[in-house]
């Protein structure tokens, strides 16, 4: 087992990771993902638990389990440094708490990370701002911002991105990665599937929104997303 704590949570322990230990005091996270995530209130504040979990056909063979090739190389320890790296770059991400590894086996792990969770956070589909291109044009600009720091994020959907208090975060980074040089040139082809994947969900989660709607907002966040960031 290796477990990875954030300076200030040396009280964490590998009994936080499971959802049981905190009894009452864990709630299922209901949007976005294939379960195993749950709000967590500790007595110092409110984190986010998540599981890494496969999706598609390959789950019903291992839903839990990685091949192992080494604790610094999990989806765990991956996205906690990853979370890291884009605080340091001034990124709206949650502030990683803890990630832990469990070794299974020989040659398999599983894996589950803790995050800070931020307050008063809904979906970006279930923004009372929905309608407000306004709001589009800030999420445009913040994914140009992310985009020009590198960060591929591979699931860049309505669920991951989150509106709190005026602001708006990108969250699950699971098997995302910072681009460098020629990899993050302005037209990659990396870019244009992050916000095709986007205009996806958009057009399934975002439809108490007509589609002529959709289609003026969509454009809003075009807009802001194709002026350079500053």
């Amino acid at each position: 087992m290796q477990l990875i704590v954030s300076p200030g949570y040396e009280q964490v322990t590998a009994s936080w990771f499971s959802p049981d230990f905190w009894g009452r005091s864990a709630a299922p996270v209901s949007a976005g993902g294939r379960g195993g995530a749950w709000f967590i209130e500790s007595d110092t504040s409110e984190l986010v638990l998540r599981h890494y979990r496969r999706g598609g056909l390959v789950a019903s063979l291992a839903e839990k389990t990685y091949f192992f090739t080494g604790f610094d190389r999990t989806r765990s320890t991956a996205e906690f440094n990853l979370l890291r790296k884009l605080r340091e770059l001034s990124l709206p991400v949650p502030e990683p708490v803890a990630a832990i590894t469990w070794k299974y086996r020989a040659l398999w792990y599983r894996a589950a990370i803790l995050v800070k969770r931020i307050p008063g956070a809904v979906t970006f589909a279930e923004s009372e701002c929905l309608e407000e291109a306004t709001l589009w044009a800030e999420v445009g600009a913040l994914i140009r911002r992310f985009h020009d720091e590198g960060l591929d994020h591979v699931d860049l959907n309505c669920d991951n991105i989150l509106v709190s208090r005026g602001r708006i975060y990108l969250i699950d980074f699971d098997r995302c990665r910072l681009r460098a040089g020629v990899e993050n040139s302005a037209d990659a082809e990396w870019k244009r599937k992050n916000l095709d994947r986007l205009y996806r969900s958009v057009e399934k989660r975002c439809s108490r929104l007509d589609s002529e709607k959709r289609a003026t907002c969509w454009a809003s966040l075009l807009r802001a997303y194709q002026k350079k960031s500053s």
